[in-house]
């Protein structure tokens, strides 16, 4: 049995190996690039629901960060940004949160209402109406 290595120590061995290559890089690039975009924007959609949308936006990040520069900065601005928030929300009382809350459920709303309007040209207020009134 040889001697044991650190997986992280293999890992980024072995993205050394992809990356010497011109092919390699290049693949390895879009790759990242894909799914690292593709992550960032579903933890996106996610913020304003329950759980754990800015999470999923700081794995999205990460996974960037392996092989673009601007996102290693942009992923440790992030961090410190939604831990300083966090933090200060957390200290404050009950009505200052629950206003906090209700002003991002108001925001989050009229981006939900605007782009839904916008890219299917349906009214959601008025469909909510209708539904009602039907009830």
């Amino acid at each position: 049995m040889g001697p044991k290595t650190d997986d992280g120590v293999s890992d980024v061995r072995v993205l050394d190996r992809i990356r010497s290559n011109p092919t390699g890089r290049l693949a390895l690039k879009i790759g990242v690039g894909v799914l690292g975009g593709l992550v960032v924007a579903i933890g996106i959609v996610l913020i304003p629901f329950p759980g754990p949308g800015w999470a999923i936006v700081i794995l999205g990040l990460a996974i960037l960060a392996l092989e673009f520069h601007w996102a290693k900065g942009l992923l440790a601005f992030t961090k410190k940004h939604v831990q300083s928030w966090t933090h200060w929300i957390g200290r404050q009382s009950l009505p200052v949160r629950a206003l906090v809350g209700l002003v991002g459920f108001l925001f989050i709303s009229a981006v939900v209402w605007t782009s839904v309007k916008l890219s299917f040209g349906v009214d959601l207020y008025q469909e909510a109406m209708d539904w009602l009134a039907a009830r």
